[in-house]
């Protein structure tokens, strides 16, 4: 009989599903908060419960040796570390879509209460002062809400928010044209233009490389003089001294965080400011909320400790044993293709086009077009808000169209992979295939054949294909003391667009990429990470 340790709060219904479903339970919900102790037992278990309090970390899952899954009642991973699971071969679950309208009701919540300064009043209420000229709010009604994020919490928020009669506009670069016509709202080109126009800026986003600081002390400049601003998405999206400086200059009327840069939040800048609310992390703090999500993931610990089935898994496919050994190689490459397109696309997703070619055309498809589509969602959405099982529902949500297609073999290559993904501004392709030694290789990209194994870290560049040019970048990244592992080269027509896919020994860093995409031939470069 397998064995779960719950180390934080769930429900007794939760546990008793375990029980239900012939897992052993030890519940000890205060256990989260004693790492020492943790870490003298976890060798006990098959499966460990958590919620917030409980951290995961590489010293902990080390001393694991029997466990098989993580699963996190919640959304939020940060307290996992995904990597030495995944070294480990231990699968970590959650459950994304548990809070999502309680999520987005404190976001509306919160608006409503800077909106009228409601806490603020009722301290000088309670304080035996009736300063009624001193709390003069504003309505909501007729006001503009912009909306950084058009997810699912995002598009609960801005259901409510028209129901109140406000005008929603959005700022997504995932969100298309037609998705933005059915939810009601105004879709917006640039961040900037949603910043000059909106009374109110809500986040729902998660905090990854590209979003970090993203309204950052310029960006908050371009608010609109009187404006609000709400985070209830993740700490770090906003340069948190800017706002407080907004705040206390008038530029900004108020604002109301839920999140915070660091947490627990003792102390922040934004406490000093003015007109300013503050809450700690409540966004899915709601009796529902914490019910479902605690009774999702002993549904899925359960399913998978008892048959294998694997579901909201962040770092494994959701396939059966019997599939995994042949399924495995395919759904690393899928990912690996998704993740190119991902990492090039620069435009609104309206459409991909998976074309399934051979003999890989006859296995289960639905891990291999999970895979490739989120590895095709990462570089925006992040690690921790898109899975393979929560990757289609999000491209759903963001109005994007997924179509497979199983043809039979033709060409140089007996089976592989082809990616067709289509944006507002142009179609693109790539392709891949498994090779003999059970090695991924990009076998074309945009219609041009090449031969390339996917690395850790890689260059790709589109240039005018002329002399002298594979010189120029090899001197370039010499200059720039970057080495190159193995150098990939394709064109199309003679003197027309040529590609170059480069692996390299370090990330080519911002600056780096500057400096190549100044070279004349080059047309595009962008640093890629697998």
């Amino acid at each position: 009989m397998p064995k779960v340790l719950i180390s934080d709060a769930l429900s007794d219904a939760a546990v008793q599903i375990f029980k239900d479903r012939g897992v052993e339970v030890d519940f000890q919900p205060k256990l989260g908060k004693d790492a020492a102790k943790l870490a003298e037992i976890i060798g006990n278990y098959d499966g460990l419960a958590i919620r917030s309090a409980t951290k995961a970390t590489a010293e902990l899952i080390a001393r694991a040796d029997n466990l098989k899954v993580i699963g996190r009642a919640g959304i939020g991973v940060d307290n996992v570390d995904i990597p030495a699971a995944s070294a480990k071969g231990i699968v970590v679950m959650n459950t994304p879509f548990g809070n999502s309208i309680t999520t987005a009701e404190h976001a509306i919540a919160m608006m409503f209460a800077c909106a009228r300064q409601i806490p603020a009043a009722d301290a000088s209420t309670r304080a035996g002062k009736w300063e009624k000229s001193k709390f003069m709010g504003v309505e909501i009604t007729g006001k503009t809400l912009g909306l950084i994020g058009a997810g699912n919490i995002g598009s609960v928020v801005a259901s409510r928010a028209i129901g109140l009669k406000m005008k929603v506009i959005a700022f997504d670069p995932f969100l298309s044209a037609e998705k933005a016509k059915s939810m009601g709202v105004e879709r917006v080109e640039e961040l900037d233009d949603l910043l000059a126009r909106a009374d109110f800026v809500t986040l729902h986003l998660p905090k990854t490389e590209k979003t970090a600081n993203l309204l950052s002390a310029e960006k908050i400049a371009r608010m609109k003089p009187g404006a609000r601003l709400i985070n209830c998405a993740r700490g770090g999206l906003v340069d948190e001294v800017a706002v407080a400086e907004a705040l206390k200059s008038g530029h900004l009327a108020g604002a109301a965080f839920d999140v915070f840069s660091v947490e627990p939040a003792n102390e922040n800048v934004l406490f000093d400011a003015p007109n300013v609310i503050c809450t700690p992390h409540l966004g899915a703090s709601t009796t529902e909320a914490q019910e479902n999500v605690a009774l999702q993931v002993a549904e899925q610990m359960a399913d998978y400790l008892v048959t294998g089935a694997i579901s909201n898994a962040l770092n494994a496919p959701s396939v059966t044993a019997e599939e995994a050994p042949v399924l495995k190689p395919w759904v690393d490459l899928a990912g690996m293709l998704g993740s190119f397109a991902g990492q090039v696309t620069e435009h609104p997703l309206t459409e991909i086009e998976i074309e399934y070619v051979g003999d890989v055309g006859e296995l289960n498809l639905k891990p291999l077009t999970a895979a490739l589509t989120a590895g095709l969602l990462k570089p925006l959405v992040g690690e921790g808000g898109v899975n393979m099982v929560s990757a289609p529902v999000l491209a759903r949500e963001r109005g994007v169209q997924i179509a497979e297609t199983r043809k039979d073999a033709q060409g140089a290559f007996g089976s592989y992979i082809r990616l067709i993904v289509t944006t507002e501004a142009h179609t693109r392709s790539v392709a891949g295939t498994i090779y003999s030694d059970g090695k991924p290789r990009f076998i074309q990209i945009k219609g041009i054949n090449l031969e390339a194994e996917p690395m850790l870290h890689m260059l790709y560049t589109t240039n005018t294909d002329m002399p002298g040019y594979i010189g120029a970048l090899g001197t370039k990244l010499g200059d720039l003391g970057i080495n190159i592992a193995t150098f990939a080269l394709g064109r199309g027509e003679k003197s027309g667009e040529a590609i170059a896919l480069l692996g390299v020994d370090e990330e080519v860093s911002a600056e780096a990429l500057k400096a190549i995409g100044e070279l004349p031939q080059v047309r595009q470069a962008k640093a890629l990470n697998f």
